[in-house]
């Protein structure tokens, strides 16, 4: 298993909806093209930590989610490319953490 994965969805939906969902909206809850990553974060240990650090990933260019978990020290992000290591490293410093490398 792998800490980045890439997930594409074919855009032909499905027999519920054209946007491949079968309750509410039709809105999938899947970003086409997406990569996930996890990464290990070290110091996080509430929810103002879990808030700091998602924060300071989200300005990142091309992020399109962040959710930290203090409990474990994950925050997975999803992203439309890889980001660069050095960026995640200094969104998490400037939020007073230290980013460990990949879960």
């Amino acid at each position: 298993m792998t800490a980045e994965t890439e997930t594409t969805v074919a855009a032909t939906g499905s027999c519920c909806s054209p946007a491949g969902g079968c309750h509410g909206d039709g809105v999938a809850d899947v970003q086409v093209g997406a990569v996930t990553t996890v990464y290990k974060v070290s110091g996080m240990s509430c929810g103002h930590c879990e808030g700091a650090v998602s924060g300071e990933i989200s300005e990142i260019e091309g992020v399109g989610s962040v959710k930290a978990v203090a409990a474990t020290g994950e925050v997975t992000v999803v992203s439309a490319a890889p980001l660069a290591e050095k960026a995640v490293r200094a969104a998490v410093d400037e939020a007073g953490f230290e980013l460990v490398g990949l879960a």
